[in-house]
């Protein structure tokens, strides 16, 4: 069982790329920016203030479990990041290795929305923060997620994933 495979998730704003690559870095596996992996139509919608649906994302967690696939049957480690929304959207990804770690960086929408202002160079506008906060569904207990609070400094979350790895 492949213990160091990650997906940090969390709605735009939420910290994934900074405690992503922190925690790659930590665990020395992988990183993946899960935005990379979107098809360029994707990204004009975002980039022009349209929500992706659930249509939109397919071929997208389709692309990111295959990846995560891929690491597992090499027996790498990976961290991916990737809003993953829904429930339905984190079973996408887990088909791809079923011991798949979800860590759930939360915060409130008044927070991200602060942060959002101070972002320069990404497609995602701040306009899309409410469609993706009503779009979340925070994992169950039975998912095993690793839930944090982005008040917590991102060295934090990770020095505490790196532990629990037993790292």
């Amino acid at each position: 069982m492949n213990r160091n495979l990650y997906v940090v998730m969390g709605v735009t704003g939420s910290g994934k790329s900074t405690v992503g690559v922190k925690l790659a870095n930590a665990l020395g596996v992988d990183f993946v920016e899960g935005d990379d992996y979107h098809p360029l139509e994707n990204v004009k919608r975002m980039a022009s203030g349209i929500p992706l649906t659930d249509d939109d994302r397919a071929g997208w967690l389709r692309a990111l479990a295959m990846r995560i696939r891929e690491a597992n049957e090499a027996g790498k480690g990976l961290v991916i990041t990737c809003s993953a929304l829904k429930r339905s959207y984190r079973d996408i990804l887990r088909a791809g290795a079923p011991e798949l770690r979800f860590v759930f960086l939360n915060g409130s929408g008044e927070l991200i929305a602060e942060r959002l202002t101070g972002r320069r160079g990404h497609f995602m506008p701040a306009s899309l923060l409410d469609s993706q906060i009503a779009t979340l569904e925070a994992p169950a207990a039975d998912e095993h997620a690793l839930a944090y609070d982005i008040t917590q400094p991102p060295q934090k979350i990770v020095d505490d994933l790196v532990t629990r790895a037993g790292g």
